[in-house]
């Protein structure tokens, strides 16, 4: 299963949940600042995201969206 993860740099206050709870390391808090002043996270390996959305789930500023693209079966 291959998902597409998105963070909301706006939105984002660089607690770090989603760093500590994502099973790939795919997320890491960046060097590059919102507009309140916050380190935000960023995706560093977006190739390797699976959709399990537990990053999503665990953002206290819903500024995570995680979208998850199933393989289809030919007939």
């Amino acid at each position: 299963m291959k998902g597409k993860t998105e963070i909301d740099s706006n939105r984002c206050k660089g607690c770090g949940y989603c760093v500590i709870t994502c099973p790939r390391g795919i997320i890491r808090i960046g060097d590059r600042l919102n507009a309140a002043g916050y380190y935000v996270a960023e995706v560093v390996k977006p190739d390797e995201c699976t959709g399990c959305a537990l990053c999503a789930e665990i953002c206290p500023d819903v500024a995570i969206e995680v979208w998850r693209e199933e393989k289809s079966v030919a007939d």
